[in-house]
């Protein structure tokens, strides 16, 4: 069984920075793809960021240039460096695990306002 724990999440001014970590627990495989996904209320859930086993990442257009995703196998610790935040970057994220199976967090909520 795997957990993911997300945190890092909390209020900031637009503008302003956060980084999200994920750690996970269980048994991981680094070959296995994590990302980050957002849901703002009253939207569906969208995805904001992938990082695959090799490294290679992918982002929402609308993140690109402010957000970086990265990973530490090690640690089996993903994170989300957010930058230049804006208000609607506002949501709950979630992590998630894709292997053999696929798994969430419980989410972590990001709120930009003045």
């Amino acid at each position: 069984q795997v957990q993911l724990v997300e945190s890092g999440g909390g209020l900031v001014q637009p503008g302003g920075s956060l980084r999200l970590s994920c750690a996970a627990f269980g048994s991981i495989f680094s070959w296995s793809t994590m990302a980050w996904y957002r849901q703002a209320a009253g939207k569906e859930r969208e995805l904001v960021a992938i990082v695959n086993g090799g490294g290679q990442t992918t982002y929402t257009e609308s993140v690109k240039g402010r957000f970086t995703i990265s990973r530490d196998n090690a640690k089996n610790t993903l994170y989300l460096q957010m930058n230049n935040l804006k208000p609607e970057d506002t949501a709950v994220y979630y992590c998630n695990l894709k292997q053999r199976f696929e798994y969430w967090g419980q989410g972590t909520h990001v709120t930009v306002s003045a």
